[in-house]
């Protein structure tokens, strides 16, 4: 079986020495041995260390490599939309296979990809785009396709769990466990990806795809990151009993007309201690799946990562390896229920509301009366002094969590409520999820 290798830097470079430190068991488990026809880089000549391969197996000419008749699976490992995507729609409709680890193009045009993989009759697997050696995707595309999965809720970015868990276990704020976290090479130069919820995003929108049988893209997907959230937010989740996770949720749902829809969702959120996500701390990636005959299930492991993520990288390449072998492929994509992606105004959920107010007889009951008049229903209040200045005379906190109401609803109650005249400022908002 010959190999084409689309970039060499981390992940790829993982890739090649688990080729050759494993190169006896993968031949066995294939049977036949797997051979690098060529690797596709940037730039010739560049430091990397003591990779076992000969140097004239490095070409710049990716679709020249590609293209080669004797290249049976292209790995890429690359990133981006552009070229990747002409890459292997390229090697796809040539009936080549394909094993991508490219959340973003996969998030953003999977359908080409997926059409691509129908027109030319070869594989197209994606373990390692979301949560990297966790043994996720393959379970939702073929153990649970005899079920129905109702709701897929993860935390699926090891850099914004590492910030959240840090700031919950130490109290600290947003940039100094942001600075923890580049400094021990959890987070990029540029966190913009991972903070604002881009990359959670795109995955949220493979996980849904393949869950519930429709084709989801990253603009599908409502996105909100971590940026927002402070110390506060983090001691007052933690004086309900809960904790702070970015989460990625998708899940099934019936619109005014009574059709099925899906919503899907990234945002951080209060959970519950109890709840099994709570306990996901440090870069860990954690998938919590709710299926009609399962039950519930969890995935749990290294969710990023050079070694993880090229594991899962070999575990489809030997699938679709064999399947040449045999002459057959994989099933294709499932996107018969075709469900509509429901605004996030529609989701259901709850909120977590924070408040500095005028200390008058009367506030209470006037805050309270914004939510009637959004059908929001309160569940709990709390009443300290004002979190702007502790102690300050005239002014207190309100901490007030709903109860489950469209989110629209609640953020027009929230609105409301940064208008009047009583309320200082909305020092907070956060949706709560889970049953806390």
């Amino acid at each position: 079986m010959r190999l084409a290798l689309l970039g060499c830097g981390t992940v790829g470079q993982e890739v090649v020495r688990l080729l050759h430190e494993q190169a006896t068991d993968l031949a066995a488990r294939i049977g036949a041995p797997l051979e690098i026809a060529g690797i596709a880089v940037r730039r010739l000549g560049r430091d990397r260390g003591d990779l076992p391969v000969d140097d004239e197996l490095f070409t710049t000419d990716a679709l020249g490599l590609i293209k080669r008749d004797d290249v049976d699976v292209v790995i890429e490992v690359v990133g981006g939309i552009e070229p990747a995507r002409s890459w292997l729609v390229e090697a796809l409709r040539a009936g080549k296979s394909v094993v991508t680890a490219n959340k973003a193009l996969l998030a953003e045009d999977g359908a080409a990809l997926h059409d691509a993989a129908a027109e030319g009759g070869g594989d197209l697997y994606y373990e390692a785009s979301v949560a990297g050696a966790i043994p996720l995707l393959r379970p939702l595309r073929e153990s649970l396709h005899g079920d129905r999965i109702t709701r897929v809720t993860g935390i699926v970015n090891g850099t914004t769990n590492f910030i959240l868990s840090a700031m919950d276990a130490t109290g600290a704020g947003f940039a100094e466990a942001l600075d923890e976290a580049t400094e021990l090479g959890y987070a990029e130069a540029d966190p913009t990806a991972d903070v604002e919820g881009f990359d959670a995003a795109a995955k949220a929108a493979i996980l849904a795809s393949l869950a519930f049988h429709t084709r989801v893209a990253a603009a599908d997907v409502h996105r909100e990151g971590i940026t927002e959230v402070t110390a506060a937010d983090v001691a007052s989740a933690r004086a309900m009993g809960c904790t702070i996770k970015l989460l990625c949720i998708a899940a099934r749902g019936v619109d005014p007309a009574g059709r099925e829809t899906v919503s899907v969702r990234v945002h951080p959120a209060m959970i519950p201690r109890s709840h099994p996500l709570a306990s996901v701390g440090d870069a860990f990636n954690a998938v919590f799946v709710e299926a009609d005959a399962a039950g519930q299930l969890m995935f749990y492991g290294r969710g990023a990562g050079g070694a993880p993520t090229a594991s899962a990288v070999l575990g489809d390449v030997v699938a679709v390896s064999r399947n040449r072998l045999a002459g057959v492929r994989a099933a294709s994509e499932s996107a018969y229920a075709d469900l509509a992606v429901r605004p996030m105004g529609e989701a259901l959920t709850r909120y977590h509301v924070s408040l500095d107010v005028a200390d008058r007889p009367g506030v209470l009951a006037a805050v309270a009366s914004v939510f009637a008049r959004h059908d929001v229903s309160i569940a709990t209040v709390r009443q300290g002094s004002a979190s702007g200045s502790p102690g300050r005379s005239g002014d207190a906190e309100l901490v007030i969590v709903t109860h489950v109401a469209p989110d629209a609803a609640l953020a027009a109650t929230v609105a409301e409520l940064r208008g009047l005249d009583i309320v200082r400022s909305v020092t907070s908002v956060l949706r709560v999820e889970g049953g806390a």
